[in-house]
């Protein structure tokens, strides 16, 4: 478990409870409110550190399961796959694989496996990876389509087209998740990779697309943003601008959406992983469920 002690509570899949302020509530007391504070604050502490529990246990299942010795391994972002990296590095440290080349998806996972004593390579279109495993944003039942780079990397990159990359390029691959990314009827938003030149006339195609279903937004660099993305909106090292299609409706197909956005001029990628044989490593009340596509309903 000592690669636990190394994960950073903090991250996104272990959210704290915000605690209330103290104050009179009618006839209540300081004294009750604050002890009802610590009682709360303790109850949220616990759970998150039973969701860091639960992704450890399934990153562990998931190295355990899938990575042998002499492979080429996919090192994905998120908290679930920086904790896969960690023990992996421990099981190289313990002799209990060895010969593994990690292909980090992003500085972060890089970063982690240097830290973990992996033998990294950058990732370079045409690599041969045997195996990849990876954070998802969420996944939708049945299909297991999943969704990638909602999140913000701290150097302003999205991490989804180095990503993506990856998992396209392995010949298996598994998703590590919580079980409340799991579901159906997805809502939020998708990240679609656009060219810089005319990118105005790609957001009001897509904008046209999912008329009354979705808001078009550029990502901004820093900061938030308006749908132009604000003062600093984010470009990537290739000139490419990011926008962020943020779904007021349930999405029902994840699969036409991608293939939807797939035909707009303008559209370089997005970040929906649809049509790819993958494994789902989820974590759900104290066990770990493996999915794939022949079970892919959680029981």
């Amino acid at each position: 478990m000592d690669a636990i002690a190394g994960a950073s509570v903090s991250s996104s899949s272990a959210r704290l409870c915000p605690c209330p302020r103290l104050r009179r509530i009618g006839n209540v007391a300081p004294a009750t409110v604050r002890r009802r504070s610590r009682r709360r604050a303790v109850t949220c502490a616990a759970a998150a550190d039973a969701d860091v529990v639960g992704l450890f246990d399934a990153a562990k299942l998931t190295v355990d399961r899938f990575v042998e010795s002499g492979m080429v391994v996919g090192l994905g972002s998120g908290p679930a796959s920086g904790l896969a990296i960690q023990y992996l590095g421990t099981r190289l440290r313990r002799g209990s694989l060895t010969g593994i080349l990690g292909i980090p998806s992003s500085t972060i996972s890089a970063s982690e496996a240097e830290k973990a004593g992996i033998h990294v390579s950058s990732y370079e279109e045409g690599t041969q990876i045997d195996f990849a495993f990876t954070d998802a944003d969420i996944i939708e039942e049945d299909t297991m389509t999943a969704v990638i780079g909602r999140r913000k990397t701290e150097s302003g990159e999205p991490s989804f087209m180095v990503e993506k990359g990856i998992v396209k390029s392995a010949d298996k691959l598994a998703f590590i998740i919580g079980h409340e990314k799991y579901v159906k009827g997805i809502e939020g938003s998708i990240p679609v990779l656009v060219k810089s030149a005319n990118w105005i006339d790609t957001a009001e195609e897509i904008d046209d697309l999912f008329l009354g279903d979705a808001e078009v937004w550029r990502r901004p660099s820093i900061g938030t943003a308006g749908p132009l993305g604000g003062d600093f909106p984010l470009v990537t090292k290739e000139g490419h601008h990011v926008l962020d299609v943020i779904f007021t409706t349930p999405i029902l197909d994840l699969g036409k959406v991608a293939e939807r956005l797939e035909k707009i001029a303008g559209v370089v990628d997005h970040g929906i992983v649809s049509s790819i044989p993958s494994y789902v490593v989820v974590a759900l009340n104290g066990e770990v469920q493996v999915l794939d596509e022949k079970s892919s309903v959680i029981p």
